[in-house]
């Protein structure tokens, strides 16, 4: 086996070269790299269990040892598999590399599935009460393609209950932090996912995404959240595009790729370059000419981290969607509370519903309160919307948004109640800027966008045409060469004693 110290180097200029940003602490020459495994980035970590340059038992055993230390004070894996197993199926790994058996780029490498979705002989608990103790007893097609791909599980991400909300709190585990402070929120639904990667206690992580639940928590914590177009990882009609769906997250563009590669249910592309900005013209839609309420700081930190794509050659103009933007709020809650129809059982049952958080019944009852007609409106907007996306498109290659209206707030804090002086007036109102891609079922890739005063990390969503993946990937690879917000580092807190 290579000299540790050697084998980093190494794998630093490789990841470089293929545009993937192996993360290490700011200000290290690679004379002085630490020898953490974890500190590599998947692909540089796949790529070296692969070469046989680690084992697959010396990398389970520095990520146990970084998630004992500092898990406790975070909170992003739940239900942790006991060590002495999970180090057992990383010895079952490295023998099947000793037989010539390597079964994809997740091979040996520890993985967190995202608590609303089950993973065979893992808890399944949704964050609900009402399923703290459940087991699934099979995998969810996600978990198995990652399970194909070599990955060994090792527990899940939190959540929030039953990933309703951009808060990943809940009764049965608690709340997660932002890996930047875990005082303040990791953002969700996908917050136990993005928190783990902030923090390095996983190489990769799945997320699911409504209403920005890949794009809030990636901006939290200052890591990649990719929403794809609706199609890409979920079976879903063309004609009647679903507002949800399943997406990978990573510490670089180049490792959500990968991640994608293997949650596709459809052929993507195996190869990916940094595009060309000079000249691509990115449509700035900023607070939506002030419909929407933003906290002091999120538009600034937006637009300075803009002002780098225009000096690198790209066209950045302020532009605003042709729509009454009302009525896309008005489409998208007659769209979500619809969903809801599906938990009237747990509503109707006197003895379940005093277990919901308040939220969830309060979408219940909405849902119950909509009529056919609310429904038809809603596909009408939503058609009229897709169209303006489409005009916009002709004249902007990308559309860009704050990833939030919020920096990461007290994680004991359920919701923003108030932004910039305005009341939110329902539990979601204050994640609506995510609402424009999502009803567009378009892919869109959360990036880190820089960092306010009290260092509270901020992300933008680069939103592409439907089915232009490719190109918003591509377009995330070129924004990472121009920026170094993925080369900054949090400095974490440890767990006492």
């Amino acid at each position: 086996m290579k000299n540790r110290r050697e084998f980093l180097k190494d794998s630093v200029r490789s990841s470089l070269a293929l545009g993937t940003l192996t993360m290490m602490p700011p200000g290290l020459l690679a004379s002085e790299l630490p020898t953490d495994l974890t500190e590599l980035s998947a692909s540089a970590l796949s790529t070296a269990i692969r070469q046989r340059d680690v084992s697959c038992v010396e990398v389970m055993q520095a990520y146990l040892s970084r998630i004992h230390r500092y898990n406790p004070v975070y909170n992003a894996i739940v239900s942790l598999v006991d060590d002495d197993q999970l180090l057992a199926r990383a010895r079952e790994a490295d023998s099947e590399l000793d037989r010539g058996e390597y079964r994809g780029w997740l091979h040996g490498m520890p993985h967190a599935i995202k608590d609303v979705r089950p993973a065979a002989g893992l808890p399944f608990t949704s964050g609900s009460p009402l399923f703290a103790d459940r087991i699934a007893d099979e995998d969810h097609p996600l978990a198995a393609r990652i399970r194909a791909a070599g990955a060994i599980f090792i527990g899940k991400t939190n959540v929030p209950e039953f990933g309703l909300g951009s808060q990943s709190y809940n009764p049965v585990f608690g709340a997660t932090g932002s890996a930047w402070n875990p005082a303040l929120t990791s953002g969700g639904s996908s917050g136990g996912a993005a928190s783990g990667l902030g923090t390095h206690l996983l190489p990769s992580a799945d997320g699911s995404d409504t209403m920005g639940s890949l794009r809030n928590p990636a901006a939290f914590n200052n890591v990649i959240g990719f929403r794809p177009s609706i199609g890409v990882t979920v079976e879903d009609d063309p004609d009647n595009r679903s507002i949800s769906t399943t997406g990978p997250m990573g510490r670089s563009t180049g490792d959500a790729i990968r991640l994608l590669q293997t949650l596709a249910i459809r052929p993507v592309p195996e190869r990916y370059s940094p595009a060309d900005l000079q000249g691509i013209r990115i449509g700035w839609l900023g607070n939506l000419d002030g419909y929407l309420a933003m906290e002091a700081g999120v538009l600034q930190t937006c637009e300075t981290s803009l002002a780098t794509l225009s000096d690198a050659g790209a066209i950045v103009e302020a532009v605003q969607p042709q729509f009454v933007l009302t009525d896309l709020w008005q489409c998208w809650t007659t769209l979500r509370h619809s969903l809801r129809a599906s938990f009237r059982g747990y509503y109707d049952d006197p003895q379940l519903r005093p277990q919901l958080k308040p939220e969830l019944v309060w979408e219940i009852e909405q849902s119950m309160m909509l009529t056919d007609a609310d429904r038809q409106a809603a596909r009408r907007i939503r058609a009229d919307w897709n169209r303006e996306l489409d005009r916009l498109f002709a004249d902007y290659d990308f559309l860009v948004l704050p990833s939030a209206q919020v920096f990461p707030f007290p994680k004991e804090v359920h919701w923003p109640r108030e932004i910039a002086g305005r009341r939110m007036d329902t539990y979601h109102r204050w994640m609506e800027v995510v609402i424009p891609g999502s009803l567009g079922g378009i892919p869109v890739l959360s990036v880190p966008a820089g960092f306010d005063r009290r260092n509270r990390p901020m992300g933008m969503q680069l939103m592409g045409r439907f089915g232009t993946d490719q190109q918003v990937l591509e377009f995330g690879l070129a924004y990472e060469a121009v920026t170094d917000h993925l080369a900054q580092r949090p400095q974490l807190v440890a767990a006492a004693g």
